[in-house]
């Protein structure tokens, strides 16, 4: 082998294949991230490298080349910069080199690179980790900077990237607001930058989850897509950018607020995980995230109890004998968690005062909340409680007795946004006030369950008293929290929720058992919701609750059937008035509540897929079991088609030489008798899956925000 040619380092687990170069002591460059290359040698390596070198020219500025995952000006990159920070005016061109790599089993098994580098006039160095994680074929990297010298270094931005190939010509992220989360857009991938930023202390109602660049027209099941998510609930930047000289990366980096970072003689910054997946359609993608979540020693393994929460039956009217029917009804119908919602605390009769005053409410609970969560458990479902913990109202104890625990950037607590305000978890007095208020609840009371909210942005994240940025010491203070409540009491189980989904992101699920994807429970929307917040979150991680005929949030009304089976494909939840609820309609629930318990193991394990369908107006989504031998879809029609009837629409996820019987369930109201249907439902049909794949079922014809649930069983093998 010629001399000068380099053996890259080849990356393999879980399916995916990374090809890195690490030669000239450079910082590592990614020459291939995707579909698995297979086992390949010194030469056929280093032959790849060559032929990823492009012809250079008078400058290596107007020519393509592998660029580093740190991207640096001082070797030609004219985008956006890797690290971005300086020394009182200087040092702010880095040039990292005489780089060092080493490949060992990184955590979460899978190999991991690492990369020393220095930049010696500047007295920084910097470490970076690349890692294929083996259970699910996604990729992670993150990056160290340590200032060695005298002088103090700030770091204003410290991004990385992935490249993506030439074939990644359109962008898809999700935009949103309050009970309207996850809505996708797209765009060509144009030369230049396309950023989303969040700035409010969160992700955010409408932060995009994923950045994802893919071929043209690429679906759920069709076309090779790339996709980026930083692991962060804090401020942070994702990026596509495409550079005239050939350059298609996706970044990701923490957004650093002036002066937050500065490092002295040291002191070292480390950036978030930015992941990766790779697939070949959105549900590949999916699946990998998903299967990610899964392995981990932490993800729940006991079947995810059907949750009964309070808000949306009594709101803040709370009194023990109300909740204990409540309870009373719930059990009747099957649930297995009673959820306490907002308003149980001291003086807490609306949303405009109390809240950090973490202190059951004698008025209302004379007793103690000890007779509502025995009353909870005699029923044989465990108890809940809601909490905002990191937010605090003016109007409150807390807030009259500690002023300087609230942020404030230099002109006072701010904008209230619901009345509310931000309580700075860096003060040691308010974390361990807060820690000792929902510790000493959670044994008391044996609170099984907490439902986290995190309503408000942090507007004026002003750590006092001198008022200096607080949002990235505050992120880090939230997540000590979640895993101090949870060494403390072993099996306290957490929701992130955060005006309904403004905190979902793997790293809060570090943390967290289950998100709330919105505080809309309206099915219409929460189809699309539900389906767009599952590019990173599995089934059993995402709260899915039947809510009241007329939605709150929307005002649209809907049948309970439609009702419950949007909500069957989550972890499960009821949030129906019970009491007012005639027999009929709680009849009616627990058979549904029955049907997702029968199902549930299927739900909360298999394989999640979306068809492609042609009409934008029409809907099959379904989970596969992992063996591929059950499957459940649901078929809906969430808008009318311009053409009728829908015809054929095929099954997607099934083993292609397997026989599967398809039949049409129904756990609630089944058809009239006069229903028109399709000839097949009325008896079933047994097919392999590679019809089903490829020719399909006629569709039932049905009306807007209307379903039908496929059951599918294969022949024993």
């Amino acid at each position: 082998m010629n001399e000068s040619r380099h053996t890259p380092i080849h990356l393999r687990a879980g399916g995916t294949s990374m090809v890195v170069a690490t030669d000239g002591g450079r910082l590592p460059r990614i020459l291939h991230w995707g579909q698995d290359l297979g086992p390949l040698t010194g030469e056929v390596l280093a032959d790849l490298r060559q032929a990823a070198l492009p012809a250079v020219g008078d400058s290596p500025v107007t020519y393509p080349q592998p660029v580093p995952v740190l991207p640096q000006l001082a070797e030609g990159w004219l985008g956006r910069p890797g690290l971005a920070g300086d020394g009182d005016g200087r040092r702010w061109a880095p040039k990292f080199r005489d780089a060092t790599h080493h490949v060992d089993e990184g955590a979460d098994g899978g190999p991991l690179l690492r990369g020393t580098a220095h930049d010696p006039e500047y007295g920084l160095a910097a470490e970076i980790e690349i890692q294929v994680l083996a259970a699910s074929g996604l990729v992670r990297q993150r990056a160290r900077i340590r200032n060695d010298a005298a002088a103090p270094y700030r770091v204003d931005g410290l991004e990385l990237a992935l490249p993506v190939p030439p074939e990644a010509t359109e962008i898809l992220d999700l935009t949103g607001r309050w009970a309207l989360e996850r809505v996708p857009q797209r765009r060509p991938f144009h030369v230049g930058e396309w950023v989303r930023a969040s700035r409010g202390g969160k992700p955010g109602l409408e932060h995009t989850l994923l950045l994802v660049a893919g071929e043209e027209g690429f679906g759920f099941r069709d076309g090779q897509v790339w996709a980026t998510h930083l692991a962060w609930s804090g401020n942070q930047v994702l990026a596509a950018e495409r550079t005239p000289a050939g350059t298609r990366h996706l970044a990701a980096g923490e957004l650093l607020l002036a002066g937050e970072v500065v490092l002295g003689q040291g002191d070292s910054y480390q950036s978030p995980w930015q992941y990766g997946s790779w697939g070949l359609g959105l549900d590949d993608l999916a699946a990998r995230f998903h299967r990610h979540l899964r392995s981990r020693a932490r993800h729940p393994r006991s079947p995810r109890p059907v949750v009964l929460n309070t808000w949306e039956a009594v709101y803040f009217q709370h009194d023990l004998a109300t909740l204990a029917a409540l309870a009373e009804r719930g059990a009747e119908l099957g649930a297995e968690r009673f959820v306490l919602d907002d308003g149980w605390f001291l003086g807490r009769r609306d949303d405009t005062k109390a809240l950090g005053d973490w202190t059951v409410d004698p008025d209302v609970w004379p007793d103690g909340l000890e007779p509502l969560a025995a009353r909870v458990r005699e029923l044989g479902m465990d108890f809940g409680l809601w909490f905002e913990p990191e937010m605090v109202n003016l109007d409150s104890g807390l807030a009259r007795e500690h002023p300087e625990w609230i942020f404030d950037a230099g002109h006072g607590p701010g904008l209230p946004s619901r009345y509310q305000h931000v309580l700075d978890l860096g003060h040691p007095g308010a974390y361990a006030y807060v820690l000792d208020r929902m510790s000493s609840l959670v044994g008391s009371l044996g609170i099984a369950y907490i439902k986290w909210d995190h309503n408000r942005y942090l507007l004026d994240a002003g750590h006092g008293p001198e008022g200096r940025p607080g949002v990235r010491r505050q992120v880090e203070q939230a997540y000590r929290l979640m895993a101090a409540l949870k060494a403390a009491h072993p099996g306290l189980e957490i929701e992130s929720c955060a005006s309904g989904g403004g905190r979902v992101d793997l790293g809060v699920l570090e943390f967290a058992d289950r998100v709330w994807p919105s505080d809309c429970n309206d099915p219409h929307e929460r189809l699309e919701i539900q389906r767009w917040t599952g590019l990173l979150v599995p089934p059993e991680m995402q709260g899915t609750h039947i809510g009241a005929r007329e939605s709150h949030t929307t005002h649209r009304d809907h049948p309970l059937d439609y009702r419950a089976e949007k909500a069957l494909w989550g972890h499960l939840g009821v949030e129906v008035d019970l009491l007012a609820a005639d027999g009929e309609t709680r009849a009616a629930l627990a058979k549904w509540v029955a049907f997702h318990k029968e199902h549930r193991a299927l739900l909360h394990s298999g394989t999640v897929v979306n068809a492609d369908l042609p009409d934008a107006a029409l809907r099959l989504q379904g989970v596969v079991a992992a063996d591929r031998g059950e499957a459940l879809y649901a078929f809906s029609v969430v808008e009318r088609p311009a053409t009728w009837p829908p015809g054929r629409v095929r099954l997607p996820g099934l083993d292609d030489d397997r026989l599967y019987t398809v039949e049409v369930v129904y756990p609630g109201e089944p058809p009239a008798s006069g229903a028109v249907l399709p000839p097949w439902q009325r008896s079933g049909v047994t097919m392999p899956g590679r019809v089903l794949r490829l020719v399909g079922v006629e569709a039932p014809s049905l009306d807007v925000d209307r379903s039908v649930l496929l059951r599918v069983t294969g022949a024993a093998s």
